[in-house]
């Protein structure tokens, strides 16, 4: 991060822990919520398969919501470990500088473009998003 001055490391820091404030906050309430549609409940107001099927659909979509939001922490703490350390805005690839560009758009990006797009084609599921 030699090229950051401190103002660009500290604002990324507060963007960084406002966003896992922000998705804190969102996986409670989609756990409360989950709370509020359990099976059991949704099903004793509708006993035909089909709102079976919906209710087993809306937990498995909160569940599904908070392993996506899960994950963006995790990667929030990579970053805030790598501002720690001093790594911040270095490709953990090549080692080459990320542009600020990318990690205004995305401060949790931990590749430059390019060897985001190396991974992506060769680490990619079906179905994986991309670039």
């Amino acid at each position: 991060m030699d090229a950051f001055e401190s103002s660009q490391a500290a604002e990324f820091n507060r963007r960084l822990r406002e966003r896992a404030d922000q998705l804190r906050a969102e996986m409670r309430g989609a756990l409360e919520k989950s709370t509020d549609e359990t099976h059991a409940r949704i099903a004793e107001q509708a006993r035909d398969s089909g709102d079976d099927s919906f209710s087993d659909l809306a937990v498995d979509l909160n569940y599904a919501d908070i392993d996506r939001d899960a994950e963006e922490l995790r990667l929030i703490d990579l970053a805030l470990a790598r501002l720690s350390d001093g790594t911040y805005g270095t490709c953990i690839d090549c080692r080459q500088s990320i542009p600020m560009r990318r990690l205004t758009a995305e401060p949790i990006a931990e590749r430059c473009i390019r060897c985001q797009e190396i991974h992506e084609k060769t680490h990619a599921t079906p179905g994986t998003p991309s670039l």
